[in-house]
């Protein structure tokens, strides 16, 4: 099992930045994916970001993104805190959503919410015009 654990959602101001994170415990894996959804309400569930990572003697590592989050959200991660975040900048109304992290132990498919076993339980980013 992976416990996942999402902080620093808020309420910010259009045109500002904000960052969430999400940090991953249980039996996680030296390769693995992790990915952030958003959920407004009233609509479905929506790919934001992801990054996947393969260490040891094969390396790889790669970050994805939705076309709303390019060029204004960046993706990183801290192994050695089995953490990962979402970097928001010239955030707009419209990327207000509850924000889900999302793990699974393998590559591809970063935009397909059902690969993803493992959830956070979401962190609220509100921006307001």
């Amino acid at each position: 099992q992976v416990q996942l654990v999402e902080s620093g959602g808020g309420l910010v101001q259009a045109g500002g930045s904000l960052s969430v994170s999400c940090a991953a415990s249980g039996r996680t894996s030296t390769r693995y994916t992790m990915g952030w959804f958003r959920q407004a309400p009233g609509k479905e569930r929506e790919f934001v970001a992801a990054i996947s990572w393969i260490g040891g003697s094969i390396y790889y590592d790669d970050t994805a993104y939705a076309d709303s989050a390019k060029g204004r959200f960046t993706i990183s991660r801290d192994n050695a805190k089995k953490t990962v975040y979402l970097q928001m900048n010239t955030l707009k109304p419209d990327d207000t959503a509850v924000y889900y992290c999302a793990f699974k132990t393998r590559g591809g498919g970063y935009a397909e919410a059902n690969t993803y076993p493992y959830w956070g339980q979401g962190t609220q980013v509100t921006v307001s015009s």
